[in-house]
């Protein structure tokens, strides 16, 4: 327990420290890519596995198998039962996690640079030969229905699910990753097994390596450890098509609420879109800036009606979403969401300020070298960079890609981007209070 405290420091201290998205990349012969990238600061080393497997692979009626299969991992192996594997990685202070996400799993590990070798024994043991015990399964499967059953009684959460189907239909976008109680409880041991043997593929994935180890330690690292992980054929993925919708869907929940949850938005970008900086511009100035943001200083600070009021693109493999959200007071609901596509037209509208464009895009690429500065962060973005083909300069690309942008490419994405008659609207709250008209 003292060397994993000692590592949680550490990574902490390295705030600061880690700039640059520098890194060398290499294809292994069984198609593994490897981005490696030196930092000798600390005697640390953080992996990154990203494997493309998520939802998009699963079928609706065993919605949450991608994060399953991530989460029982490391809940044995055929050397090491999960007791083990827990009391191993505490023994060296390191850390190993997997979860899967809408486009991907990640299995990651920090580990002290001492003690490399065992955490690369742990970590490819559990990414190459998890049996998925029945009984840590079921165990599993009623945490995870605990956990949703619980989340249920929670009215932003409720609020996202009703949205998210609403905007993506059936695609998988629309379902939590994590399931619902139904797809979650038939989910069977063969089903994790045979979606690990499908897509846990190094012709699959990216490995991101961070740390104190040098090219010729790494390389040393994958022949001992990874050399018997073969390539193997990937299932093509299904196609899914989503369309903004012809008219306004809104969707009212009621529940014995004080404060109104409400939710609005619509589809929105993928994250390789050209346009990806003009709109990140865009929604800094209307939702995304904080207390500078447009929404937050007309319903909150002028208007009173909301402590927080937000809006932000979530952008993916696929086109992703824009969504505003904010909670209020019952009775103000139908003016908070009058006044939030008020502030959408506006975009659309008019121009922004110069003011407002030069805060932006100080804003957005003064915080840049906040992504970089841990490893973890740094080993995180290096694998998302490779995944969604954003080239090895894409630090230069970001920071140049926002210092672009004028004022007409915030107009112009706003209007081609925003959708203040198509959009779908979620109000969690007590109906009778709220009174949420049908045409806002």
């Amino acid at each position: 327990m003292k060397k994993a405290i000692l590592i949680l420091m550490l990574l902490a201290v390295l705030a600061g420290n880690v700039s640059a998205l520098d890194a060398e990349r290499k294809v292994m012969d069984n198609g593994l890519i490897v981005l490696h990238s030196q930092r000798t600061n600390l005697p640390m080393v953080v992996v990154n596995l990203l494997i493309k497997a998520s939802p998009l692979d699963v079928d609706a009626k065993k919605a949450g198998l991608a994060d399953l299969t991530a989460g029982m991992l490391s809940e044995g192996t055929g050397r090491r039962t999960a007791e083990q594997i827990s009391e191993e990685v505490e023994f060296i202070g390191a850390a190993i996690g997997a979860d899967a996400d809408d486009d991907y799993t990640t299995i990651s590990m920090s580990v002290l640079k001492k003690d490399i070798d065992k955490g690369f024994d742990v970590f490819t043991d559990v990414l190459l030969n998890p049996v998925f015990p029945s009984k840590e399964l079921e165990n599993m499967q009623g945490r995870i229905v605990g956990s949703i059953r619980q989340s249920e009684e929670d009215p932003q959460y409720i609020a996202g699910v009703e949205f998210g189907k609403a905007v993506f239909g059936e695609h998988p976008y629309g379902r939590p990753v994590s399931g619902s109680v139904e797809s979650v409880t038939v989910i069977s041991r063969s089903d994790l097994v045979g979606f690990h043997r499908k897509y846990y593929a190094p012709n699959n994935s990216i490995l991101s390596v961070v740390g104190d180890i040098s090219s010729d330690e790494l390389m040393d690292i994958m022949k001992k450890y990874f050399s018997g992980w073969t390539r193997r054929d990937i299932p093509m993925r299904p196609t899914y098509e989503v369309s903004v919708i012809d008219s306004p869907k809104i969707i009212k929940i009621d529940r014995e609420l004080t404060q109104a949850n409400i939710v609005l938005g619509h589809i929105g970008i993928e994250r390789k879109d050209p346009d990806y900086h003009a709109v990140s511009v865009m929604n800094f100035i209307l939702g995304g800036g904080g207390f500078s943001s447009r929404l937050m200083q007309r319903v909150r600070d002028e208007l009173g009606l909301a402590y927080d009021v937000h809006s932000f693109f979530m952008s993916a493999k696929q086109k992703g979403y824009f969504q505003a959200g904010v909670q209020t007071k019952n009775e103000a609901a139908n003016k908070v969401i009058r006044e939030i596509l008020v502030q959408i037209e506006r975009m659309i509208s008019e121009d922004v300020s110069k003011e407002e464009l030069d805060g932006a895009k100080a804003y957005l690429t003064g915080s840049f070298p906040r992504r970089l500065d841990t490893m973890s962060k740094l080993s995180g973005l290096l694998a998302q960079v490779e995944f969604y083909g954003l080239g090895m300069s894409y630090e230069k690309d970001y920071i140049a890609g926002i210092n672009k942008v004028t004022i007409e490419d915030v107009r112009r994405v706003a209007n081609k981007y925003l959708y203040p008659d198509r959009y779908v609207l979620v109000v969690v709250a007590d109906q009778d209070k709220a009174g949420i008209k049908d045409s806002p």
